[in-house]
């Protein structure tokens, strides 16, 4: 998927941090934005278009920004910007609300078009990272009014649907390149439709979410769970529905539309753990022993479904890749 990618050091010195700061005007709207690092701004930003929404990694030293209210009334277009701070911390002002969010724990939002102050800090003499999503203020199906109360407030990224928010976020930011430009709309649609869950969750008003948002909430849910028991002999579509509250021809229509069912996906997630455990060095077990630990017991019909996904039977794979790693 395509994406812009912005690294400070290819610059003189002098000139990293003229072009940071018209890179955030750019992105975010103008800010007053001071650091002890002016003179060596080294910084990075990796910006991903995802539909109606846009989404930025960035990576840099410690710094202040404050947007007053006369700078906040030249934002041209009235968005939302959500802050993940991944490593460093970050105190946000907003509405007379003052939080500060710790790393891998929570996010918050903030409106570009109103002023505010935010305080980033790396640690140590290392470069905080933070993931941003900007969004625009019709593109969010939640009431301005019920957005308001939470700007600046931390909410929590490592539980409930925040999670799952924050999970399909970080996955995007890590590797893109794995998504074709096709698929960017529908990213950002479900990235829409998780952060109008986790607000409606921590609201408390689950009941106003449209269908879709339903939709995409449960279906993260499920996959997510997937995710956490797919070393578990239990797992199988029936717990899966069972653990859910749903019928399993409930189940089965999440997946209407996508290419794989729950079965399919359950075999394709297994097998890229042990395709995994295989390229690992550090993962001495026999094959046999590796294929049971991911749910295939029989090792005949594990190394035939190996070589149909990969092409080459475990052992080949295995042998293949330890001598890549010489």
């Amino acid at each position: 998927m395509p994406n812009l990618v912005v690294d400070t050091t290819v610059l003189p010195p002098a000139d990293r941090f003229e072009f940071w700061y018209a890179l955030v005007a750019q992105e975010t709207g103008p800010a007053h934005i001071s650091s002890a690092q002016l003179d060596n701004f080294v910084a990075y930003a990796q910006a991903i278009d995802l539909g109606s929404i846009r989404m930025t990694s960035l990576r840099y030293p410690s710094l202040d920004s404050a947007r007053p209210a006369k700078l906040a009334r030249r934002v041209e277009e009235n968005v939302y910007q959500l802050a993940l701070p991944l490593t460093g911390s970050s105190s946000l002002i907003q509405d007379r609300t003052e939080n500060t969010l710790q790393p891998d724990n929570h996010f918050t939002l903030l409106d570009t078009a109103r002023p505010h102050v935010a305080r980033h800090r790396a640690d140590g003499p290392g470069l905080a990272h933070t993931i941003t999503v900007q969004i625009p203020h019709p593109s969010l199906p939640v009431a301005p009014d019920r957005i308001r109360r939470l700007l600046a407030t931390p909410l929590p990224s490592h539980v409930g649907v925040g999670g799952l928010l924050v999970h399909h976020l970080r996955s995007i930011a890590a590797h893109p390149e794995q998504y074709q430009p096709a698929q960017a709309e529908v990213l950002g649609s479900v990235a829409l439709d998780l952060l109008a869950a986790a607000f409606a969750q921590y609201l408390d008003i689950e009941d106003t979410l449209s269908p879709e948002a339903r939709h995409t909430t449960l279906r993260a849910r499920v996959v997510d769970f997937i995710d956490r028991h797919l070393d578990s002999d239990e797992l199988s579509p029936r717990g899966v529905a069972a653990v859910h509250h749903i019928s399993l021809r409930s189940l089965h229509r999440l997946f209407e539309g996508e290419s794989t069912t729950v079965a399919e996906l359950i075999r394709a997630k297994r097998l890229e753990q042990c395709r995994r455990d295989l390229a690992n060095p550090l993962v001495r077990q026999p094959i046999h022993a590796i294929a049971a630990r991911w749910g295939f017991r029989d090792k005949a019909h594990f190394s035939r479904l190996f070589r149909a996904r990969y092409g080459r039977s475990p052992q080949a794979y295995r042998t293949t890749v330890a001598h890549q790693g010489r």
